[in-house]
């Protein structure tokens, strides 16, 4: 039998507050002050819009190397029932460590099979797995390269914004995806829409920083990996990252609140390959006006 989205919220209530009631010390668990009230609000009102995609993160501390890991945690209206979307990161830990131990992270989630949740079990393999990344930190690149290059997988995001307008917005949008060798595009206008493709430990990073502290109208639609055992260049879709703009029509006060052309979008999309994901971010399939 199918599973609801508000059953599957109603599992999600139940495990934050008992991961509140176990981490219960200041700045352990980073959450948004009206995430819990929106999801028991919708619970009470199933008729009405759906809560935003719960997120947070938790600080462990790895007391051997006395360091703090933090697992950010984003979970998708489905879950426990889909896989959550969880990212360990720490300033002890050089880029190469981090992918490993999120490689092995996401492993060792995706053993425990869906249905029941998991993030206390995830928080628990970061703490109990974490000293051996921690500890080889400073090994140099070659030796660290040997053991994990042997496939490497492209990841891509496929993210949704109710508007990106800001010019101080879009110039981070743009530096965090050229720091981070990552492709794709931002769309600006009404709605907006940023898509990235590079390195998983790339992209979640670029996910972490632009979305924080307080950009709330913003989610992760769709993620794509894609694994190879050459390199990840040739699966790209994009060869750079592009501002995308295309015709808009509305008010070009001083909100500049104007509605993006997604007919062009959508064509954009199919001359990338990618005319699946309009119907992804918006709900409809999309159609150009010569179909």
């Amino acid at each position: 039998m199918a599973v609801t989205v508000q059953e599957c919220l109603e599992l999600q209530l139940l495990e934050v507050e008992m991961l509140l009631s176990m981490f219960p010390k200041k700045g352990e668990i980073n959450l948004d002050e009206d995430a819990v009230p929106r999801m028991q609000r919708y619970l009470r009102n199933p008729d009405g819009a759906l809560p935003p995609q719960l997120e947070c993160s938790i600080a462990v501390e790895v007391a051997e190397a006395k360091v703090k890991v933090e697992l950010q945690v984003l979970l998708p209206h489905r879950y426990p029932h889909i896989a959550p979307q969880l990212f360990a990161r720490s300033s002890a830990l050089h880029r190469q460590q981090q992918l490993q131990l999120n490689t092995g992270l996401a492993s060792y989630i995706s053993s425990l099979g869906s249905g029941e949740p998991c993030i206390y079990e995830a928080v628990q393999w970061v703490k109990d797995n974490s000293l051996p990344y921690l500890e080889n930190s400073n090994m140099s690149s070659g030796s660290v390269s040997k053991e994990v290059v042997v496939k490497e997988t492209l990841h891509r995001m496929w993210i949704y914004s109710h508007h990106i307008y800001r010019q101080e917005l879009r110039k981070k949008i743009f530096d965090c995806a050229k720091k981070l060798n990552l492709t794709g595009f931002c769309l600006t206008g009404k709605p907006g829409v940023i898509c990235v493709e590079g390195l998983r430990e790339n992209c979640e990073e670029f996910w972490s920083d632009i979305r924080y502290p307080n950009w709330k109208h913003i989610s992760c639609k769709h993620v794509e990996n894609i694994e190879t055992e050459g390199s990840i260049n040739n699966l790209r879709l994009f060869r750079s990252f592009e501002d995308l703009q295309f015709q808009a029509h509305g008010d070009y006060g001083l909100r500049n609140d104007y509605h993006m052309d997604l007919g062009q979008f959508l064509e954009f999309l199919k001359q990338h390959q990618s005319g699946h994901i309009f119907q992804i971010l918006f709900g409809v399939k999309g159609k150009l006006a010569n179909e």
